[in-house]
């Protein structure tokens, strides 16, 4: 008779390709959103290192600053604080910005969260992240800034940390 399979038979030839369907957008959705994703991710928390040398904590910054006469440059951060971590890594990882702290300053970083730097944070009232303030060495303020800086707006505020010597 007819040796040709019947078309009710399921074809068992790997070659046959199953029918496309619609789009799925689904899967084109998770497709972009986890790349996207990973790399805001990278951005916000990524913080590379730098070369300055951070006084420990407020007092031995005073300490280090009475010594050497340089003015004190606090940074006040918390380590939830994303604009903090991007201007650690667009500001604080300059070269440039290294030389010029290093150079004329005694740097501390103040930990908000942490209850030993609680009378630093009342002294200066510090009520947001990331904040700078520049002093003498005895602590008096010669420059307070709240918010996140730029590179050229950091040196700005380091070009002239005492407004009364101008």
């Amino acid at each position: 008779m007819n040796d040709a399979p019947s078309p009710s038979t399921p074809s068992t030839d790997a070659n046959v390709k199953a029918p496309r369907g619609k789009f799925n957008f689904w899967r084109w959705f998770w497709l972009g959103t986890i790349p996207v994703s990973l790399l805001w991710l990278w951005f916000d928390f990524y913080v590379p290192a730098n070369h300055i040398a951070w006084a420990k904590d407020y007092a031995s910054a005073q300490q280090q600053s009475a010594r050497s006469g340089k003015p004190i440059l606090l940074f006040f951060t918390g380590s939830w604080c994303v604009p903090c971590r991007i201007m650690k890594r667009t500001v604080w990882a300059d070269r440039q910005v290294e030389a010029v702290v290093q150079a004329g300053f005694t740097p501390v970083t103040i930990d908000l969260d942490d209850p030993k730097a609680a009378e630093t944070v009342r002294r200066y009232q510090v009520v947001g992240t990331p904040t700078t303030v520049i002093t003498d060495p005895q602590g008096n303020v010669w420059q307070w800034k709240c918010g996140g800086m730029s590179k050229t707006e950091f040196l700005d505020l380091l070009a002239k940390p005492n407004p009364d010597r101008r």
